[in-house]
């Protein structure tokens, strides 16, 4: 049986999905953009404000699951720029430790509400 996971910790869903869906002791995140929640309004300061805002927001909606940061097994990290792979490295490691999780990270076009990246992440709990 699945679960719908929602918290006013990370961005609203600004279309027709949800959050988050627990399913089977397993948490898949949808994309988290770098939204402040309280305010709605994007971090300011470049790919590495957004990048500690997306990541804050991700860690929060995992944790709000019942799961913790340390049970994420895969993220994807959409980057509008491949040229910060490296910045958003460096935030991405205040967040994961060793064994980092899987992960993919591409290059887009474009990210809703023009950010500079997006991240979603599957975890156990």
């Amino acid at each position: 049986m699945q679960k719908v996971i929602s918290t006013d910790k990370a961005p609203s869903a600004i279309g027709p999905y949800s959050q988050a869906i627990e399913i089977n002791n397993m948490v898949y995140t949808s994309g988290v953009i770098p939204v402040i929640p309280a305010t709605g309004e994007i971090a300011e300061g470049g790919v590495e404000a957004q990048a500690e805002q997306a990541f804050q927001n991700l860690c929060n909606l995992v944790e709000v699951s019942g799961s913790k940061v340390e049970n994420i097994v895969k993220t994807t990290v959409f980057i509008k720029e491949m040229n910060d792979f490296g910045k958003i490295n460096e935030i991405y490691k205040k967040y994961f430790k060793e064994p980092f999780p899987a992960r993919s990270c591409v290059e887009v076009a474009r990210l809703p509400k023009d950010v500079l990246l997006e991240v979603e992440a599957i975890a156990w709990k």
